[in-house]
């Protein structure tokens, strides 16, 4: 087994699941243990990290950027909800799909596709509860209420509606035909399996998420960045085991565990005694060399 990049700033969180691709059935999603940030109070402005959930709302009302909320058809009558988010630049560039968590499209998950554009890319974060009634807003909803709702998802669907959305974006007039996809939690899960899901994506981000099961994390074709908690042992444990089979395949995976952290620390960056920004400021920065690299994202112009 190749070594695991071990880091003493933070992380955590909990859940994730499979997913299918090719309308092959998969495993059920996990969601165990999700709970949203508690922290009120925003962390100190740093333009280079996407605000936390306290500070994610004041951020995009001062955005420069461009956005626009789009529907996508994703085959037949059904279609899903999207956010687009444009690079201040005068050349094309490519697409980073943002997955979110449990709870929907939330201010938090909207505000870190505008930290992409802010950074180059053009993002955008489909909607994966288009059309589902959410009890109180994706951005107070309760941890049971969102659990009952994700599991509504059909596996075979949400890989379906990711492939729809990046498509889509590659082909506007302002993109890159390549894209990669990040996702948090439940969707570090749906991300790590749109590595193997999805034959068109070039890199993967995996925030404190789940691996693919047996059957399909030998069909990981892009390279993946898996984020993972020290604290986080449900999570952890099964990165040196997804860790070898990878590397015993040729694949080119790189996770990296912080110690220290809470769950879901780049959305509570003020927790866990600075555990939380101490993970923040190590993560955010790798996941955009990531994807600079493997995207090849031009130089800002």
């Amino acid at each position: 087994m190749s070594r695991i990049r071990i880091f003493s700033a933070a992380l955590l969180c909990v859940v994730s699941g499979a997913a299918a691709a090719q309308g092959a059935a998969l495993p059920a999603d996990m969601h165990h243990d999700h709970i949203m940030a508690a922290s009120t109070a925003a962390a100190p402005a740093d333009s280079m990290l996407p605000a936390d959930a306290a500070g994610a709302a004041a951020r995009l009302a001062t955005s420069p950027r461009h956005r626009e909320y789009v529907m996508i058809s994703v085959g037949g009558t059904d279609s899903i909800g999207a956010w687009v988010f444009y690079p201040q630049r005068s050349t094309k560039a490519p697409v980073v799909v943002v997955v979110h968590e449990i709870f929907g499209m939330s201010t938090w998950v909207r505000g870190v596709g505008d930290q992409f554009a802010a950074q180059g890319f053009i993002a955008i974060a489909p909607d994966l509860l288009t059309g589902k009634r959410i009890p109180g807003g994706p951005d107070s909803v309760t941890v049971d209420s969102a659990r009952k709702l994700i599991a509504m998802l059909k596996p075979e669907d949400v890989q379906r509606a990711l492939i729809a959305t990046a498509n889509y974006a590659m082909h506007l007039p302002s993109a890159l035909p390549r894209y990669g996809i990040v996702g948090f939690c439940w969707g570090g899960g749906i991300s790590f399996l749109g590595a193997a899901a999805q034959p068109g994506v070039l890199a993967s981000v995996v925030y404190y998420g789940v691996s693919p099961d047996s059957t399909w994390i030998t069909k990981v074709h892009a390279p993946v960045l898996g984020l993972y908690g020290g604290m986080d042992n449900r999570i952890t444990s099964m990165v040196p085991a997804t860790d070898s089979v990878l590397k015993k395949l040729g694949r080119t995976y790189q996770p990296n565990i912080f110690a220290g952290a809470g769950h879901g620390f780049l959305r509570d960056q003020t927790g866990m005694g600075g555990a939380n920004m101490a993970a923040s400021q190590a993560a955010w920065p790798a996941t955009i060399a990531w994807f600079r690299k493997y995207l090849e994202l031009p130089v800002l112009k």
